[in-house]
C-alpha cells in the first residue's frame, strides 16, 4: 500500500471538503459530447449507456457510477475527456434507473448486482471482437466492478480495471453514514431515493414493497432492509450486505486492477479497507492518507483545482489498452 502518491491540495485538508469540492463546484466539464445508447435486456428492462469518441476505433474503457449516480456526476465526464485525449472510446453505462428514465421492472440495481455488468461488457466485445476493454468503477460501482471480476475469475474478459472509493464491506459503511457530519451525505441519498422511486412507483404499479414506507425511511440501513433485500431476492439487510459486500472476493481476482482509496473517506470506517494479504498478486492497492469520498482533489491554486485521479487512472491503464 501507498500513502505518498496524492498530496491534497493545501486548502482542502478536510475530508469532507475533498468530497463536497468536485461534487458541488467543479465547472470545466460542461462541454463533453455525449451519444445516448439504449441496451434492451434479455429480461425485458433496460440501460442507458451514454459514450464519447464513439466513433474512433481505439481501445474501450467503461465507467461504472457510485449510489445514485449517473453521467451528471462530478466524475463522469471529466474522465470520459480524458479517456479520449488517450484515444479511448468511453463509454458510461448507467444502473437501472439511473439514466433520467424509469426503468421497467419493480427492481433496481443494487451494490452487488453484476449480472448486468457482464452482459454489457460481454455485448461490447461480440460488437468489437479483439477489443481491449477495462473498466473503472467508483464507490458502488466500485463494489460491483471488484465483486464480478472475483467471481469471473480467469473467465474475466477485461484487460484492466480499476476501482475508487469502494465500500468493501457495506454493513460498516451503513454504520459510518449515519454518524458525524456523513449523516448529511445519508439525507442527501434519502432525498434523491425518495424523488425518483416515488416518480418510479406511479409507472411500475406492481412494486412488491408499498412506495408510502419510503416517509419512514431515515437511514440507508432501513431502506436496504425495506426495499433493497425484498427487492432483490434477499431475505433481509444482513443477507444482502453480507453477499453483496466485495471484500470476501478480492483474493480471487485475475484482472490487472487497480484499488484507489482514502482512509478518511467520510462515507465509511477505515477499517472496511482490505489488508494488503487479503487481495489477489494482481490487484495494487493503493491507499492514500486523504483524499474523501471520490475527491482527490490537489493543486496549487482554489481557482485552478487537479483532479488527480483524471492522471492517475489513465496512467495505470495506459500499461494495459496498448
Amino acid at each position: 500500500m501507498n500513502g505518498t502518491q496524492f498530496k491534497p491540495a493545501w486548502w482542502l485538508r478536510n475530508p469532507h471538503l475533498q468530497t463536497l469540492w468536485p461534487a458541488l463546484l467543479r465547472r470545466d466539464i460542461k462541454d463533453i459530447e455525449i451519444e445516448r445508447e439504449r441496451i434492451e435486456l434479455p429480461d425485458g428492462d433496460f440501460v442507458d449507456l451514454d459514450w464519447s469518441g464513439r466513433a474512433g476505433t481505439g481501445p474501450l474503457v467503461m465507467i461504472l457510477h457510485g449510489f445514485e449516480g449517473s453521467i451528471e456526476s462530478h466524475y463522469a465526464k471529466g474522465m470520459m475527456r480524458q479517456l479520449n485525449n488517450h484515444g479511448w472510446r468511453g463509454v458510461f453505462m448507467h444502473f437501472r434507473g439511473c439514466s433520467g428514465e424509469p426503468n421497467r421492472l419493480p427492481r433496481s440495481y443494487h451494490s452487488g448486482e453484476t449480472g448486468d455488468v457482464s452482459y454489457i461488457v460481454n455485448m461490447l466485445l461480440e460488437r468489437d471482437p479483439g477489443t481491449p476493454i477495462a473498466v473503472i468503477g467508483y464507490s458502488l460501482g466500485g463494489n460491483v466492478l471488484l465483486k464480478w471480476l472475483g467471481e469471473s475469475g480467469m473467465q474475466a474478459p477485461l484487460a484492466a480495471a480499476i476501482a475508487v472509493s469502494v465500500p468493501f464491506e457495506l454493513n460498516k459503511a451503513a454504520t459510518r453514514i449515519q454518524s458525524g457530519l456523513s449523516r448529511g451525505y445519508q439525507w442527501y441519498f434519502l432525498k434523491c431515493l425518495r424523488e425518483r422511486l416515488t416518480y418510479k412507483y406511479e409507472y411500475v404499479p406492481s412494486a412488491p414493497v408499498d412506495p408510502a414506507d419510503l416517509e419512514d425511511i431515515h437511514t440507508l440501513f432501513e431502506f436496504d432492509n425495506k426495499f433493497t433485500a425484498p427487492l432483490h431476492g434477499f431475505s433481509g439487510v444482513d443477507d444482502y450486505y453480507s453477499q453483496a459486500s466485495s471484500r470476501q472476493y478480492l483474493h480471487a481476482i485475475q484482472t490487472p486492477t487497480l484499488i484507489l482509496h482514502a482512509k478518511d473517506d467520510p462515507f465509511m470506517s477505515e477499517d472496511v479497507i482490505p489488508e494488503p494479504h487479503e487481495v489477489s498478486p494482481h490487484v495494487q492497492l493503493e491507499v492514500t492518507n486523504a483524499g474523501g469520498h471520490v475527491g482527490f482533489v490537489t493543486g496549487k491554486y482554489p481557482w485552478k483545482p487537479e483532479y488527480w485521479l483524471e492522471q492517475r487512472i489513465p496512467e495505470f491503464l495506459k500499461e494495459y489498452l496498448k
